[in-house]
């Protein structure tokens, strides 16, 4: 890594982690426009990450108290993870000039905003820049398409799998919505991780689609993205599946369950998406569905792909 000026963002989580700190990014890219930005984030997040076109450099990070900063301390690091001190340690221990971090008891020395549980994700990394003088534009949030094609042109995207028990809705039940889908005629297709192809083969099977339907495990993040932006609509739960759907406009009926759409959803202006919610905030990392997830119906889901317009396919 070079010696010259660096902006370093410690960021290391998951998809829609990242994608909500999109318009952050871009707002240091123009705040800084000579200096490197530089991605602390998971390696498996670089296609993703090169779409920002705010970011120079992706540093593999796992996770916390992983981050390896090779090179002179930047001038900026910028705490984009979180608000606790192991993520502001993580920041500190590479000397920058300035570090740009909300703040928190445990580290007096710091100062930054306080943080706030109901603020939107967006809004709220907009906001720690702009405490600290640095223009960012919440709504600057959408992705160019990815460069290479799409596994299923086209094809309504259902995506049963979610990080925590507590976010994902019932197989069965994706399972009626993905049968009522293909029975009108419409290409559906069911996608996930690796670790998630049983999950996704059971709901193609209960749906009665065919293996060939079955995209879970088969498609590294870059060929999910333009799944996703060629997609005439997207299915899933609070999972970076639907982050992915909101940066590309892509069609989509999102399930929230624990936590609340104001909070980790698409703008409320945003009338591509129907965020459908119960009310109700739990545990999101719960290890069992949430109550409100589980009122919600597929009768709910149904209704809300009409408002989006979706109708019938072609046979």
């Amino acid at each position: 890594m070079s010696r010259a000026p660096a902006v370093l963002a410690l960021r290391a989580l998951g998809l829609g982690d990242l994608l909500v700190v999109v318009p952050a990014l871009r707002g240091l890219r123009a705040a800084f426009p000579d200096d490197r930005i530089v991605l602390a984030a998971p390696e498996q997040l670089r296609e993703v990450a090169e779409l920002v076109e705010a970011v120079d450099e992706l540093l593999p990070t796992p996770g916390l108290g992983a981050l390896d900063w090779p090179g002179d301390p930047p001038r900026v690091a910028v705490n984009l993870h979180g608000s606790g001190p192991e993520s502001i340690a993580d920041l500190t221990a590479v000397r920058p000039q300035w570090l740009i971090s909300h703040r928190n008891s445990a580290c007096p020395e710091i100062e930054g905003p306080g943080w706030d549980e109901e603020v939107h994700e967006v809004r709220r990394w907009c906001g720690l820049l702009e405490w600290h003088g640095i223009p960012a534009d919440p709504a600057d949030f959408r992705l160019p398409p990815p460069p290479g094609p799409s596994p299923a042109p086209g094809a309504i995207v259902v995506h049963p799998g979610a990080a925590y028990p507590a976010r994902r809705w019932p197989a069965e039940h994706y399972a009626r919505v993905a049968a009522e889908l293909g029975a009108e005629g419409h290409r559906v297709v069911l996608t996930g991780g690796a670790a998630e192809r049983d999950l996704a083969a059971e709901v193609a099977a209960s749906a009665g689609l065919g293996e060939a339907a079955v995209l879970a495990g088969r498609t590294g993040l870059a060929e999910l993205a333009a799944l996703v932006a060629g997609a005439r609509l997207v299915v899933c739960g609070d999972t970076g599946v639907g982050h992915l759907a909101t940066a590309f406009a892509t069609p989509s009926v999102l399930l929230f369950g624990p936590t609340s759409p104001a909070r980790w959803g698409p703008p409320p202006d945003a009338h591509e998406h129907v965020a459908l919610w119960s009310g109700d905030q739990g545990d999101p990392f719960a290890d069992r569905p949430d109550p409100g997830l589980l009122r919600l119906t597929v009768a709910d889901v149904l209704a809300g792909v009409r408002r989006l317009g979706v109708g019938a396919g072609t046979p």
